[in-house]
């Protein structure tokens, strides 16, 4: 199967909802990593690691097809 036939085809509720919470956590983390205040540093490295979770966890989600079609 080819990407673009996957990312076409139905993703289950599950990862629906996994994909939903990764790009919540991903703009979360932007957002502190662009606040206009200074931050502490284990702030800004926690912001990085969820930032890259959630792309993973979208990018991953997405790529999960119900396999009943």
């Amino acid at each position: 199967m080819k990407l673009q036939d996957r990312y076409k085809k139905r993703t289950p509720s599950f990862f629906r909802k996994l994909r939903n919470l990764g790009i919540a956590l991903a703009a979360a983390s932007r957002a502190i990593l662009a606040a206009p205040i200074a931050l502490p540093a284990a702030i800004i490295t926690a912001a990085g690691y969820l930032a890259v979770a959630g792309t993973v966890a979208t990018a991953v989600s997405q790529a999960v097809v119900d396999g009943q079609n």
